[in-house]
């Protein structure tokens, strides 16, 4: 089974003054040592970026936020809209690479990972999110997000990809 590791608004414009508040360097930690292990193996690591009402898509603060690594063989995507299947390529991409199981990380928990993992679910494909690593401005929004989905941990992560 093929997995696909969406990483959602890990963007300069959203994270830049609040990375110490929200914590940012132990999501980046999970994210990262995810991406590294499914890339190792030949999975497909995404980054998605939102570009809601933006007129210059070359702005610096659209760019991914440096603690996140991005490889050059790593597919990016933009979006518009909270859902990151919303009219994009995202699920035809997934499909080209025959993937199983989608797992979902990033910002907002509550906004964009939320929706992004609802439309996943709504597509057919099996879907979870990372736990430890989705970020939100709501100090609540994380559990609550936790509390009625699927979260897969990373070790958990390790033994399906072996």
């Amino acid at each position: 089974m093929k997995i696909g590791f969406l990483i959602v608004d890990m963007q300069e414009v959203f994270l830049q003054d609040q990375k110490e508040k929200l914590n940012v360097e132990r999501a980046c930690e999970h994210i990262n040592y995810v991406a590294d292990l499914l890339r190792s193996k030949n999975h497909c690591v995404i980054h998605i970026q939102d570009v809601e009402g933006t007129k210059d898509l070359n702005s610096e603060v659209l760019n991914i936020i440096s603690e996140i690594k991005v490889e050059q063989n790593d597919i990016r995507i933009t979006k518009e809209e909270s859902n990151a299947f919303w009219n994009t390529d995202l699920e035809q991409i997934l499909l080209k690479h025959e993937i199983g199981l989608v797992i979902v990380a990033g910002f907002a928990a509550e906004h964009c990972v939320l929706f992004t993992y609802n439309g996943a679910k709504e597509r057919g494909f099996k879907t979870v999110i990372l736990q430890n690593g989705i970020i939100s401005t709501y100090s609540d929004a994380i559990s609550i997000t936790y509390r009625d989905r699927n979260i897969i941990s990373y070790p958990a992560i390790e033994y399906i990809v072996r």
